[in-house]
């Protein structure tokens, strides 16, 4: 016969409320307690009756994630952390891949599996302000991605303009003078281009540089096959770049590939820098260096400011923002 929460209390040495408040999530339990009954439960392999909580709570302790893609190392790494930190309050995730198009995107917003699941995590890219604020869905929803995206929700993101102003005073500093940059879009789906080129702009004025426009690069897709394109494309010019910033990783990796097979030196001829820290970008030869976002952080907040609204029944009056902290990671591509 398995396990229940009086098993779990008795071993654990807490009361049964305790146990239940663990299962269900209940943010008051201290970090101690938690770990114990969670240690208790792990050795006594129980597992709580997802149908029974689902009655007694009217919840079914189910959270959706909706992501662009998840073949870009960013949003499969985020989409891994929301999965743990779900876990942790003892909600499983199912997960979406729109593919950054507004119809499918639309869907999400409209109540994605709204019968099955608690509570949306959202990383649009399609949708604008307008589209948030004409939403009747009321499962809750937590938006993950671009500060510019200011709708009715709560929303967890990083400061793209500092930082890709960063990554550009970062190629400055160690004495670039034409840099480049590769992903911007004009699209209605470019918000985190916009973002990042407008931190470029910036970038170059703290430096005392001039804009080029020969120097910006268009990328459709944060894919490695159009950084490879744009740098092919820079290397053309009668006076080529000698330090470029790509708008993810996957750009920066396309364009260390182009660099690698003319033969041109990094960072020694150019230097590059990315962004979002994908797993293989400290892999790559050189190393690349890049911006890198608090996934873990993103992912736990999120989580936790979409179950604060699950449990409260009602939505804050004014939406939430939180701004995530990032690292500028100096790696071989920029080393001095």
């Amino acid at each position: 016969m398995g396990s229940n929460l009086k098993d779990v209390a008795a071993l654990a040495g807490v009361s049964v409320k305790t146990v239940s408040n663990v299962v269900n999530g209940y943010v008051h339990v201290s970090a101690a307690t938690r770990e114990r009954v969670q240690r208790a439960i792990d050795e006594l392999g129980y597992r709580p009756n997802a149908t029974a909580r689902s009655l007694r709570s009217g919840r079914s302790g189910v959270l959706a994630l909706a992501v662009p893609e998840l073949g870009v190392p960013y949003f499969a790494e985020l989409a891994s952390l929301v999965v743990d930190a779900a876990a942790a309050h003892g909600y499983t995730v199912l997960i979406d891949q729109t593919a950054g198009a507004k119809d499918r995107e639309l869907v999400v917003l409209g109540g994605i599996r709204h019968h099955l699941v608690d509570g949306v995590l959202f990383s649009p890219l399609a949708l604008g302000v307008a589209d948030l604020r004409r939403r009747t869905d009321s499962t809750p929803m937590v938006l993950l991605g671009e500060r510019g995206l200011r709708g009715p929700t709560d929303h967890v993101g990083i400061d793209n303009i500092r930082a890709a102003r960063e990554a550009t005073r970062h190629l400055a500093e160690r004495g670039c003078r034409r840099i480049a940059a590769i992903g911007v879009q004009s699209v209605g789906t470019g918000a985190t281009a916009r973002q990042r080129y407008a931190g470029y702009r910036k970038g170059l004025d703290d430096a005392g540089l001039d804009l080029d426009p020969a120097l910006v690069l268009p990328a459709p897709r944060f894919h490695r096959a159009e950084g490879y394109a744009a740098m092919a494309s820079l290397l053309e010019l009668p006076d080529p770049p000698d330090g470029v910033f790509c708008f993810n990783d996957l750009l920066a990796l396309g364009a260390l590939r182009c660099l690698h097979t003319r033969g041109v030196p990094v960072p020694e001829q150019v230097a590059l820098i990315g962004f979002d820290d994908a797993e293989e970008s400290s892999y790559a030869t050189p190393s690349l260096s890049t911006i890198a976002p608090d996934k873990a952080a993103i992912a736990t907040t999120a989580v936790e400011l979409l179950l604060s609204r699950i449990r409260a029944g009602e939505p804050p009056e004014a939406p939430r923002r939180v701004t995530a902290g990032y690292t500028l990671i100096a790696r071989e591509s920029s080393a001095r």
